[in-house]
């Protein structure tokens, strides 16, 4: 994969601008019969030089997919959208509309609290950057656990000890012989299941926020 993506170009320059600087020790009016004259003379040459740039400095937006990345698209994307998450948490000014099931009941907008906050009924309530901060925790935490190839190994404790038995040694035909796997007496070895079931239930809940908001990650 490779990506190469610029932020946007803006090579507008306004004429009203350029009288500033060039005048500047004077007051500019943009109602002035003078400076609209001016202003008439640039601003097709600032429009000029303004598509010259967008051809000379265009924005880059250029991705590669290779075939590779897609043998585990969830793991080759994790760690793209993880770091974006945390960035966007801490640069963010403003916070979308939440639907209170995918929050807990203390930042809903029905407390008593949220409602006191509003001045007027059509106000947002005083949870709505609460229930966004919650959104943005569960979804980076859940792609903290995915970009951890370990993560769930604190569900196994104990020491492994197996080998294979042969359940049907009298078949004579060796593709149809079924094999099980046996315990032996050194094997320790403890799956924590309800730990495990739940932890990864935060992590589905996670990712199912990140495609639900997926159109309000903007900053």
């Amino acid at each position: 994969m490779k990506v190469y993506i610029n932020k946007y170009r803006y090579h507008w320059v306004s004429p009203y601008k350029i009288c500033k600087v060039v005048f500047f020790w004077r007051e500019i009016d943009y109602d002035d019969p003078w400076v609209k004259r001016v202003n008439a003379v640039l601003e097709p040459v600032c429009t000029a030089w303004m598509k010259f740039l967008d051809i000379v400095h265009p924005r880059v937006n250029y991705v590669k997919i290779d075939h590779w990345d897609t043998w585990s698209m969830d793991s080759t994307l994790t760690p793209i959208i993880l770091p974006m998450l945390i960035q966007l948490k801490k640069d963010k000014h403003g916070s979308p509309s939440v639907d209170d099931a995918d929050v807990p009941t203390t930042l809903r907008s029905t407390t008593k609290a949220a409602q006191k906050a509003k001045e007027n009924e059509w106000d947002s309530d005083g949870n709505i950057h609460r229930r966004w901060d919650w959104v943005l925790d569960e979804m980076i935490w859940a792609f903290t656990q995915l970009a951890d190839e370990n993560h769930d190994a604190r569900f196994f404790t104990g020491v492994s000890n197996t080998h294979m038995v042969e359940i049907n040694p009298e078949e004579p035909d060796r593709n149809k012989r079924l094999w099980e796997m046996k315990k032996g007496p050194l094997d320790t070895r403890k799956f924590d299941k309800k730990g495990f079931d739940k932890h990864y239930a935060r992590i589905k809940n996670g990712t199912t926020l990140f495609g639900k908001y997926f159109q309000a990650l903007w900053d």
